[in-house]
């Protein structure tokens, strides 16, 4: 491969930063200043071995200086052996990373679908009149996962630990721009962990009663009896134990959680990895976040009962860039867990040898696709794979693995603690154990709640406390941005699987998003198409076209009123988009739009 270098130098600053992620420079390692253009001939191996480093290099030098220089990119590229082009082309397809100068404390203000409707976009017009068009100090934000505590800000500070900071006020961004940091604990995101706490939780059960920061306080609450239990059945029981609980991802996809297990176990390509993602991107979606900030623990466990039941060696947990708080925490589990003998080599002295990695993702929706998730890692454009081959067969690093989101992962403490028929006979035969819901909106208790799967969504609403103010419900939406809305007609529907499906919904990430008789549909859609637009990776040409078409398809329809030759193009559009679209994310673009317009939602009288 060919290297040109652009001949920029990196500061003190810089060097150390990348220093960090990717060792000290050996003798002899660089090529010389006078070596302008470098053909590698030899060592590519060595070279794609350090690959996978990029993304964490371009993290640090974003985190210590605020921006990628030249000087820093081309010292990257020299340590890596990546080619310029390509780092440039990683660099850039991320939000959080930029490669143009600008101030060292900058805000990412959310103006997505559950901030929108707390006045989110109020908020923006004071922000540009106190502190300038956007661009400069603030910039606007896809959904940050902070929807029970809308409007939501990230601070990205150079040199500093990036915050999130909730119930955003033009003045509290500008304060924190200025170094305020508030220093006021945040409730838990689980209303069922408040007193009066619910008994019957399972997956949130240590929420509230664990310090996050506490391995005593984890084992105390049963921390690791799980992988204790684990060595006892051994690999082939645990797995089916798995298969026995009829366990599906929570993730969107539903596929069966023992099913992925089982073949990555089996696969005669070695070595295999568990990848547990947590790039919980979806607009609406928090429930993977409380998990991780609260009971960090529980997931490094169950990351590493699957690494045992799998054969793994190799464990990575993909956070996305927006969670901060769980990025911490994670490593201080980990951490902790490796001094305490919990990970790395002879677990618990059961010569099980397992290790995790956090990494830090840089805003891209995409990257929650799994594969996308698999390129990020290696340090390429995160954009997703043609299947097959499926990633059990040809995944991370191109051998076998397991990848599920973190509520899946996590039940599979209890699966192993209690037996597969045990957890089977919570919920329904097609839509087995507990389940988390994401609750946001006009609602009076947002937040994560738990119920088993069949209870109704005028249950789970119930528990939020219904709609404030005495107002009437106008639409829920179900599954997120990539979901579909429902009427309040169908309100009793179980939340299963089945459930949902026999309505032509879909449960999605989990996300129940209320909208009343106030709410403004059109906006509504419109930033859901703006969001699909802005998120799309460009690979494929239905999914790149098709969401810009979508969007000024929107547009028209809310210029000129209810079009039937807009709304005929939009279904088209949304056809094309499912039927060639290379991943999930084009497939599902259309689903709340195309629902939308079917009930009438975006009309002129509903809207």
């Amino acid at each position: 491969m060919d290297l040109h270098w652009i001949g920029a130098e990196p500061t003190d600053i810089e060097r150390a930063a990348v220093d960090d992620v990717v060792g000290p420079v050996e003798e002899n390692e660089l090529p010389g200043a006078e070596l302008h253009e470098h053909v590698v001939r030899s060592g590519l191996e060595e070279a794609l071995a350090k690959r996978h480093l990029l993304l964490p290099a371009l993290n640090a030098v974003q985190g210590r200086v605020g921006w990628l220089s030249p000087g820093a990119l081309d010292y990257i590229c020299r340590r890596l052996s990546v080619p310029p082009a390509e780092a440039y082309g990683v660099a850039t397809f991320y939000a959080l990373l930029s490669t143009e100068s600008r101030p060292p404390r900058v805000a990412h203000v959310c103006d997505d679908i559950a901030c929108q409707l707390v006045g989110a976009e109020n908020l923006c017009r004071e922000l540009e009149a106190t502190l300038g068009p956007e661009g400069g100090a603030w910039f606007r934000s896809p959904c940050l996962g902070q929807c029970e505590r809308a409007p939501a800000a990230l601070l990205q500070l150079a040199g500093e630990d990036d915050w999130t900071l909730t119930g955003a006020t033009a003045a509290s961004v500008a304060e924190a721009l200025a170094g305020k940091r508030s220093e006021t604990p945040l409730p838990s995101a689980a209303p069922q962990t408040h007193a009066p706490r619910a008994e019957s939780l399972r997956i949130l059960r240590r929420v509230g009663r664990a310090g996050p920061s506490s391995l005593d306080d984890y084992r105390e609450q049963g921390g690791y009896r799980a992988l204790r239990r684990a060595f006892e059945l051994g690999p082939e029981s645990v797995l089916r134990e798995v298969k026995e609980s009829g366990v599906r991802g929570r993730g969107g996809a539903a596929f069966p959680m023992g099913v992925k297990w089982e073949a990555v176990a089996k696969a005669p390509v070695r070595p295999q990895s568990v990848v547990c993602n947590a790039d919980e991107s979806e607009p609406g979606t928090f429930k993977d976040r409380l998990l991780m900030e609260e009971d960090p623990f529980a997931v490094v466990e169950a990351t590493t009962v699957a690494g045992y039941a799998t054969g793994s060696e190799t464990g990575y947990i993909y956070v996305r860039g927006e969670y901060p708080l769980a990025i911490r925490r994670l490593q201080h589990a980990i951490e902790t867990a490796e001094k305490r003998g919990f990970l790395g080599a002879g677990i618990m002295g059961e010569g099980f040898d397992f290790r995790i990695e956090v990494r830090k993702g840089a805003g891209a929706y995409i990257c929650g696709e799994e594969t996308a998730l698999f390129n990020s890692i290696e340090g390429f454009r995160g954009e997703p794979r043609s299947k097959p081959p499926f990633p059990t067969q040809v995944g991370l690093f191109r051998k076998p693995t397991v990848v599920n989101n973190v509520e899946t992962l996590v039940n599979a403490l209890d699966i192993v603690l209690d037996g597969g028929p045990a957890f089977a006979a919570i919920g329904t035969k097609e839509s087995a154990g507990p389940k988390l819901f994401c609750v946001s909106g006009h609602v009076a208790r947002p937040g994560v709640y738990e119920v088993p799967f069949g209870a109704t969504l005028r249950e789970v609403l119930d528990l939020a406390s219904g709609v404030p103010g005495g107002r009437k419900i106008k639409t829920i939406l179900l599954g997120g941005a990539a979901g579909s809305f429902v009427g309040p007609e169908e309100i009793d529907t179980p939340l299963t699987f089945e459930g949902t499906r026999a309505i032509g919904a879909t449960l999605g990430s989990g996300v129940i998003m209320v909208f009343d008789e106030t709410s403004d549909m059109r906006a509504t859609a419109a930033r859901i198409a703006r969001f699909f637009r802005d998120e799309s990776c460009g690979q494929c040409v239905p999914c790149r076209v098709g969401t810009v078409r979508q969007e000024e398809a929107l547009s028209r329809l809310a210029r000129n009123g209810d079009g039937a030759r807009e709304k005929v193009l939009l279904d088209e559009l949304a056809q094309v988009m499912r039927d060639a679209s290379i991943c999930g994310l084009g497939q599902t673009a259309a689903n709340a739009i195309v629902s939308a317009l079917a009930k009438g939602l975006l009309s002129r009288e509903t809207s």
